[in-house]
């Protein structure tokens, strides 16, 4: 069930602050804190990893998530799990019914497989993950299967999938509370192919509220 799209994130506002369409972000998130990401305009696909602080061979696992919950999809109360197995944060609330795990981040390789060689030089998801990741000394390898917040990838009977029309609207969010220190990284998806976004890519609003100072970012040298 979804929460009241009008509550306001709890505690202590540390950042508050406008991703704009298509761009990267990243931002450390404290044990305890809580990251607010609002989808401003609707129907905009939010491409999310999350990575342990202290030692980030530690990363979001759509796998262990899933099986964990036994659902593709992501709701109120889901937990993120690691590729060890323990929680990196959980949904405490969200006005959306559901989020997506197995859709994946848009790509030049996957734009010309899909759309046509024209597609090639357009931005992706992909590009603004590897921007985010480098300041952190990560890179290709370190991308794996992500979380799509907002976006509707249906599964059909024959386990077909299709992505489609969104399912979110103007000012609904999807709010998590961390359970370890974390890198949040976000791509506000630039796909301008299928309708994960409506064929318009807008800005995201994120909030990060919680106890004490603003977690500064302290990329790798």
């Amino acid at each position: 069930m979804s929460d009241n799209a009008h509550s306001s994130p709890r505690g202590e506002t540390l950042l508050d602050e406008i991703v704009p369409a298509r761009a990267p972000w990243e931002h450390v998130l404290r044990r305890g804190e809580s990251l607010r990401i609002i989808d401003l305009e609707g129907n905009q696909s939010a491409d999310f990893l999350l990575y342990a602080l202290h030692d980030d061979a530690e990363r979001y696992s759509a796998q262990d998530t899933i099986a964990a919950q036994r659902n593709v999809y992501l709701r109120t109360g889901s937990v993120l799990l690691s590729n060890e197995g323990r929680p990196l944060a959980r949904i405490i609330a969200t006005t959306v019914a559901r989020h997506d795990t197995i859709g994946g981040a848009c790509s030049c390789e996957s734009n010309t497989l899909r759309y046509g060689h024209h597609t090639k030089s357009q931005h992706a998801c992909a590009d603004n993950f590897l921007y985010s990741n480098a300041r952190y000394g990560r890179g290709k390898r370190d991308m794996v299967s992500n979380i799509n917040w907002f976006m509707n990838v249906p599964v059909e009977q024959d386990g077909t999938l299709g992505i489609v029309d969104g399912i979110s609207a103007p000012g609904l969010y999807v709010e998590l509370l961390a359970e370890m220190d974390l890198v949040a990284v976000i791509s506000n998806c630039p796909q301008i192919n299928n309708p994960c976004n409506a064929f318009n890519p807008t800005p995201l609003r994120v909030i990060i509220t919680g106890p004490g100072r603003i977690a500064a970012c302290s990329p790798r040298s």
